[in-house]
């Protein structure tokens, strides 16, 4: 008897054993979930029962005498407000330094060479979903024997556009002819998100950074692309790591220069509270603890004192949007003030909010044509709605991990810092983290050496040790 009741203590433990080997797969293989590919329809009205027209068509950048004629009316007219003395750009943007911008693009600054430049790269449009979809895409001007270009997605985001990558291209297309050798040389795509500058806003509700990713997924699968890279910023980010959830199979590495995780969990809170006092014990190198510490003021304060238009844009976009589209100067103060402290926090003691210590007006006034001309910003403004309505750490996206190869470029002047031991909990294959010496929240433009180089080490690692291979 007593041989059996062993036997019966023996099965049970096997049971408990194999349960739980079965429990534990089950759990971790959520974990391994791919997004799913959302395949909407965002053009106006009820979804046609034809094909869609899948043709690419040239596209360039124009503008009519009227518009400019309306533009400079608006320019003459404006009303600006006396700034508070000693105020910096402590409480947005600064007024004085507002009129000498207005009066640089009066009087200055030359959109038509602007618009030659935009135009000295190829750029498209096709329509994905219903919607039509602007890029440009750049092959490289000569290649090596025996050597194939790369194809790179470059994302950008709010309030930037697709200009935001016309100083890096040229160092990923050619980079030889940079110093930066001849061993990786991009295919480079760059489109407009839905709602930005030239692409065509959604017409209806929902469209997300999971839509987003689905049409440039498409896009990059119609123009022949099987396998290739993604890098992204800001939404491009989201855009990006979306992508790599939906299509690991067809990405070969992402690259961010921003990587923000929606998911805290306790041991996150945890780090916050003590990670200063016992960084080892979180993975926290020295760096990190410069860049997050004191938590209250580097963190906590920060995000309140900055995220006051992310508040409004995802509840409320379409109000303020009415003010920002009928007005250029209003529209200018409000990108302004993101590209002076998203650059260096430092920059809000300054009277005119640093913003040519990096950029050139020539620069940033382009990137505010691009919304003023294609009336986007209240399309641009309405991403953050979709994203955010049902609450961060809500959908999907944000529970599943990213098992794609992925190099981060940390910059020191990004408003929020984002330690590699919180990251490795999203983005499971960390190939390349690295701390970049200098630059802010738009790298591409401010930093395109330093993101240009980035870039180039992380895809040879993941090129030398066929990591995509290993997925």
């Amino acid at each position: 008897e007593s041989c059996s009741s062993l036997a019966g203590i023996m099965l049970l433990e096997v049971f408990l054993v194999l349960g739980t080997v079965i429990i534990y797969f089950l759990l971790s293989r959520k974990k391994e979930e791919t997004l799913s590919f959302k395949e909407g329809w965002w053009g106006k009205g009820q979804k046609p029962d034809a094909e869609e027209d899948r043709t690419i068509r040239p596209f360039k950048v124009e503008t009519t005498e009227e518009e400019l004629s309306d533009l400079f009316r608006r320019l003459d007219q404006a009303r600006f407000t006396e700034p508070l003395e000693n105020s910096c750009f402590h409480y947005g943007i600064n007024s004085a330094y507002l009129r000498k911008v207005v009066s640089y693009w009066k009087n200055q600054f030359n959109w038509k060479k602007q618009v030659e430049i935009l135009n000295k790269y190829p750029q498209f449009k096709t329509k994905i979903q219903g919607i039509d979809i602007h890029f440009v895409h750049i092959k490289p001007p000569h290649l090596p024997e025996g050597q194939s270009a790369k194809p790179l997605l470059m994302v950008h985001g709010w309030p930037g556009s697709f200009y935001e990558f016309y100083k890096i291209i040229p160092l990923l297309t050619d980079p030889a002819s940079h110093g930066l050798g001849d061993e990786h040389i991009f295919e480079v795509i760059c489109p407009s998100i839905p709602g930005y500058g030239f692409s065509e806003a959604p017409h209806k509700k929902d469209f997300n950074s999971v839509s987003a990713s689905s049409v440039f997924y498409e896009l990059m699968l119609r123009l022949g692309f099987n396998e290739f890279y993604t890098q992204g910023g800001d939404w491009g980010w989201l855009i990006c790591t979306n992508l790599a959830q939906i299509a690991p199979n067809h990405v070969k590495g992402l690259h961010l220069n921003l990587a923000s995780v929606t998911n805290m969990g306790f041991t996150h809170l945890l780090s916050i509270l003590l990670g200063s006092y016992f960084p080892g014990l979180f993975g926290f190198q020295d760096e990190d603890v410069r860049r997050m510490f004191p938590f209250l003021k580097k963190g906590l304060y920060r995000i309140l004192l900055e995220s006051g238009y992310a508040h409004i844009q995802a509840t409320k976009p379409d109000t303020v949007g009415c003010g920002l589209n009928d007005s250029p100067v209003g529209l200018a103060a409000y990108i302004l003030e993101k590209f002076s402290t998203w650059t260096d926090l430092e920059f809000r003691n300054l009277e005119d909010g640093g913003l040519e210590r990096k950029f050139n007006l020539d620069d940033l006034l382009t990137n505010i044509m691009i919304y003023w001309v294609s009336g986007c910003i209240v399309s641009s403004m309405r991403f953050y709605k979709e994203n955010m309505q049902n609450g961060i750490g809500t959908q999907k996206h944000e529970r599943l991990t990213v098992q794609v190869p992925t190099g981060i470029a940390s910059f020191p002047n990004e408003i929020m810092h984002t330690p590699q031991a919180w990251a490795q909990k999203k983005y499971t294959n960390i190939v390349s983290f690295r701390f970049m010496s200098r630059g802010g929240h738009f790298a591409a433009l401010e930093e395109p050496e330093l993101l240009a180089q980035d870039i180039l080490q992380f895809v040879g690692k993941v090129e030398k040790e066929q990591l995509w291979r290993k997925k």
